[in-house]
C-alpha cells in the first residue's frame, strides 16, 4: 500500500512557496507518476540480468520473480515495449507496493538505497512536469522547440525518466523544456591558448585573444560556482543541456548533473573528435540515397575540462523544405501525435528507419538512434520522407567495415572505434529498435506488426538476419544504475516481437 514519500512532500513544500497555483495539479498527478515509474521499474526487474533475481516464473495471473533470499515478487505480465502506465502495484510476499521507491527500499538489495532515492525524485519530478502542461491540440507545432517540449515524461523505458537530482523546484521550472522557459545563457572568457577548439568558432563568441564559452546557468551556479557574463536567451530541448538559439544554432552546454543514467558534461575527447566526426558523417549520409541528413557540428571548444565546454550544431530544421509544408519531428515526440496509431504509417516509418540504420551499419557506422537523437522529416500529410540524425558523440565506427566498402577511414581513436560485431549491432538495435521504434509503437504486438511488414522489403544481410533471428538487445538501465563499480554499458536481452511471427529459417524466402 502507498505510504507518502518524503520526496513528494519536499517538492510540494517548495512548490507552495514559488508556484502555489500548481499544487492541486501536482497532487493530482502523483498517482499517475508513481505508476509510470513503477511500470518502467517492473520492466527492468522482469528482463534485466539483476544478480539478486534468481528466477522468473510466468503464469496466468502475471509474473513471479524469485529473489536470492527466498522472497517472491509478483506483478502483471511484463511487456518490455509498453509505454502505458499498466503497473499500478506489485506484491513482495504479502505486502503490496504502489510506489517504486518504497519497493526498492524494502527489497534491500546492494546499492538499492541510492537508486530508491533517485526513483522517489523521478516520481515527484514527473508529477511536477505533468502538472504544468496544457492540453495537446491536434494542431502541430511550427517551431522545433515546441516539439521537444511535448516530450513531458522523458525516457520511455528508464525508471529515472525524470530524475533530476540537484535541481530545486525553482530550477526545474526555470530549465526543464516541458515547462517552456527561456534560459538565459552566459559566457565565461578563457584565453584562446588554453582552449581546444575544433571547427569554426564564431566571432560573436570571441573577445580579442579570448574565447567566450557558453555556460548553462545551473552549471555556473552549482559546478563552476561563479557568475557569468550575460549572452542570450535560448529554449531548452529534450536533453536539457542543449538549447535552441532563436534563428540560430543549437548550443550543447556542459551540465555536470546526473540525468537518468549519465552525468551530462562534454568530454575533451568528444570535442577533439567533433569536427572529424561531423565531416565523416556528412560524407557517409551521402551514401544513403537522400534518406538521411546529419546535423553539422559548426564548432566545439573546451577549456581542457568537461565542466567548461560547448558545442554548436546546426538546427535539424534546416533539413525541412518548409515552403512545401515539411517539418522535422523528434522521434520521441511522435507518440504525441495520432500518426503511430496507423499501422501503415508505422510500418512505413519503421521501414525508413531500418533502411537507413542497416545501410550505415553495413558500411561501418552504428548510430545511437534513440528517440532524442533521431528525427524524421514529414511531408504536409504526415508521411515520413527522410531522417535527420544529431549528436555524433556516442556512435560506433568500424574501420574494417569501412575498408571493405572502400571508404577512407577517418582519424578517430578511443571508444568510438570498434570492429566488434556484437558491439556494433547492440549499439544500433538497442537504440533504434528497442528504443526509438519501440517507444513509438508502444507495445510488443504493435512493434512486431510494424517490423514484420518492414523487414520484408529490406535487402537480406547478416545484420538483418541477426536482427530477425535473435533477442533484441537493450541497455540494462537499472542494472547500470545499481552497478557503481562497473564502467560502460551493460545489456539485457528482450524477447524479439518478430520471433513469434517468423522463424529465422523462413527468412530465406524474403527479398535478397
Amino acid at each position: 500500500m502507498h505510504r507518502p514519500h518524503p520526496a513528494e512532500a519536499e517538492v510540494a513544500d517548495e512548490l507552495a512557496a514559488v508556484r502555489p497555483g500548481l499544487l492541486p495539479r501536482y497532487a493530482a498527478e502523483l498517482s499517475g507518476a508513481r505508476a509510470a515509474v513503477l511500470t518502467r521499474l517492473w520492466r527492468a526487474l522482469a528482463h534485466e540480468p539483476l544478480p539478486w533475481i534468481t528466477g522468473r516464473e510466468p503464469g496466468r495471473d502475471g509474473l513471479t520473480l524469485r529473489l536470492r533470499d527466498g522472497r517472491r515478487l509478483h506483478g502483471p505480465a511484463a511487456d518490455p515495449y509498453a509505454t502505458t502506465e499498466y503497473v499500478t502495484a506489485v506484491s513482495l510476499d504479502d505486502m503490496e507496493y504502489d510506489h517504486p521507491a518504497l519497493l526498492m527500499t524494502d527489497l534491500a538489495v546492494p546499492h538499492g538505497s541510492g537508486f530508491a532515492a533517485e526513483l522517489a525524485h523521478s516520481v515527484a519530478s514527473l508529477a511536477l512536469s505533468r502538472a504544468g502542461q496544457e492540453p495537446v491540440t491536434e494542431e502541430w507545432p511550427e517551431r522545433d522547440r515546441e516539439w521537444e517540449q511535448r516530450v513531458v515524461d522523458g525516457h520511455p523505458f528508464h525508471p529515472n525518466c525524470r530524475s533530476r537530482p540537484g535541481f530545486s523546484v525553482v530550477e526545474q521550472l526555470a530549465y526543464g523544456p516541458e515547462h517552456r522557459p527561456v534560459v538565459e545563457l552566459g559566457t565565461v572568457p578563457v584565453a584562446a591558448g588554453e582552449c581546444l577548439v575544433t571547427g569554426e568558432w564564431p566571432d560573436e563568441l570571441r573577445d580579442g585573444g579570448r574565447l567566450l564559452l557558453p555556460v548553462h546557468p545551473w552549471q555556473a551556479a552549482h559546478v563552476l560556482k561563479r557568475t557569468c557574463d550575460p549572452w542570450l536567451g535560448a529554449h531548452p530541448l529534450m536533453s536539457l543541456r542543449t538549447l535552441a538559439v532563436p534563428g540560430g544554432p543549437h548550443v550543447k552546454t556542459a551540465l555536470s548533473a546526473r540525468l537518468t543514467s549519465s552525468v551530462r558534461d562534454i568530454s575533451v575527447y568528444s570535442v577533439g573528435l567533433s569536427a572529424t566526426l561531423s565531416s565523416f558523417a556528412e560524407s557517409l549520409a551521402a551514401r544513403c540515397d537522400g534518406l538521411l541528413h546529419v546535423t553539422r557540428t559548426l564548432g566545439a571548444a573546451t577549456a581542457d575540462s568537461p565542466d567548461l565546454a560547448a558545442v554548436l550544431r546546426e538546427s535539424p530544421q534546416k533539413y525541412a523544405a518548409t515552403d512545401s509544408g515539411e517539418r522535422v519531428v523528434p522521434v520521441a515526440a511522435l507518440s504525441t501525435t495520432a500518426l503511430p496509431a496507423s499501422p501503415s504509417w508505422l510500418a512505413e516509418f519503421t521501414r525508413l528507419a531500418l533502411t537507413v540504420g542497416l545501410r550505415l551499419l553495413e558500411l561501418g557506422v552504428a548510430l545511437e538512434a534513440h528517440g532524442q537523437n533521431l528525427l524524421v522529416v514529414l511531408d504536409r500529410t504526415g508521411a515520413p520522407l527522410r531522417l535527420v540524425y544529431r549528436d555524433l558523440a556516442d556512435i560506433r565506427v568500424s574501420p574494417a567495415r569501412l575498408t571493405r566498402h572502400g571508404i577512407p577511414v577517418p582519424e578517430l581513436s578511443g571508444r568510438i572505434v570498434t570492429d566488434d560485431v556484437p558491439v556494433l549491432r547492440r549499439k544500433l538495435f538497442g537504440s533504434l529498435v528497442a528504443g526509438a521504434l519501440a517507444g513509438t509503437a508502444g507495445s510488443a504486438p504493435v512493434l512486431g506488426t510494424a517490423l514484420e511488414t518492414a523487414v520484408r522489403d529490406l535487402p537480406r544481410s547478416p545484420d538483418l538476419v541477426a536482427l530477425v533471428g535473435g533477442p533484441l538487445p537493450t541497455k540494462a538501465l537499472t542494472l547500470m544504475r545499481m552497478s557503481p563499480g562497473t564502467a560502460g554499458d551493460q545489456w539485457a536481452e528482450l524477447p524479439n516481437p518478430l520471433n513469434s511471427r517468423y522463424h529465422p529459417a523462413r527468412f530465406g524466402s524474403w527479398r535478397t
